[in-house]
């Protein structure tokens, strides 16, 4: 807890980048192509797959769309306050501002890490059970792994936003960040934090992990059921099934884990900086292509829908 101006302050001012002005103008196209390709991409994923009943039907892309829809919301969080502020010369957030941006910036980095555990547990059901699949993966089934890949979120964002807006904020709230999260939101704090600390190492770790273990398990079973098959034809093709997903897995997680699970996690840094614009704009970014680039169905569902449409 800080001891300076305990005033409660109006709109907080966002350090994460550097402040010379060469570094800021080559910065500034960068994210703004990575913003326009990740809109693009996630779009047409959406679009592609809404528009596809052969897709939509399917499990896996009707998860993947809610992860397009996810991803999509995630960089819409960061990246247009952060193009903002490098055309900007006092590089400031509104105290509402930042507390919307921490909510939704929780709530959907979250719900991305649920809809993955979601889809790894089709990849399971997939591979693993493939005569009980249409039973364990019913659209029943599906609908209730979505609802709850939003809605723990939510609540879960919702406690924490609720909490961090009753903290009192030392002037002049200057963030070592380029986004408003909460241990840099903390670092500024005058107020006596122990509540929300006590919940970032139980209920907040809970949170995080609680995803990953399924995850783990599932692919555990899903490597060894992959091992038993006897001819190599076999295993690359089952391989091929959730190569993608796990490329994704391994890069939000490692993203996740460098911020949050590192020694002296509440002390923003130039690497924290660095890995947060990889895992708010380069992934949501990549998805769409990762998922894409090798997958023979979505390139027919595109040829189908164009098909449709256009001839």
């Amino acid at each position: 807890m800080n001891h300076k101006n305990t005033t409660q302050v109006s709109e907080f001012f966002l350090r994460g980048f550097s402040s010379q002005p060469e570094v800021e103008k080559l910065l500034f196209p960068l994210f703004l192509l990575m913003y326009l390709v990740t809109i693009v991409g996630n779009v047409t994923i959406i679009l592609l797959i809404r528009c596809d009943r052969q897709l939509l039907q399917t499990p896996m892309y009707f998860f993947l769309s809610h992860l397009a829809v996810a991803d999509l919301g995630f960089a819409s969080t960061i990246v247009p306050k952060a193009l903002q502020n490098l055309l900007s010369q006092r590089k400031t957030i509104s105290y509402h501002g930042c507390l919307a941006q921490m909510f939704f910036y929780i709530h959907i980095g979250n719900a991305d890490s649920f809809l993955l555990a979601s889809m790894a547990y089709d990849r399971y059901a997939a591979i693993c059970r493939p005569m009980y699949y249409s039973s364990l993966m019913s659209r029943k089934r599906c609908l209730q792994l979505a609802a709850v890949s939003w809605t723990l979120p939510m609540m879960h964002s919702l406690l924490y936003t609720v909490l961090l807006a009753r903290v009192e904020f030392c002037n002049p709230g200057e963030i070592r960040h380029f986004i408003c999260d909460i241990y840099p939101l903390l670092e500024v704090s005058c107020s006596d934090n122990t509540v929300i600390e006590f919940l970032l190492v139980t209920e907040g770790m809970v949170e995080i992990l609680g995803p990953l273990v399924p995850i783990i398990v599932s692919y555990a079973f899903i490597f060894y059921a992959i091992m038993r098959i006897p001819s190599a034809v076999g295993k690359r093709k089952a391989f091929s099934t959730c190569g993608s997903h796990l490329s994704v897995v391994v890069l939000f997680y490692g993203g996740v884990s460098w911020v949050y699970f590192k020694p002296n996690a509440r002390i923003p840094s130039f690497q924290d900086t660095v890995t947060t614009v990889m895992y708010t704009m380069m992934i949501p970014m990549l998805n769409p292509y990762i998922y894409t680039l090798r997958n023979s169905e979505m390139k027919s569902a595109m040829k189908r829908v164009i098909r449709r449409h256009f001839y």
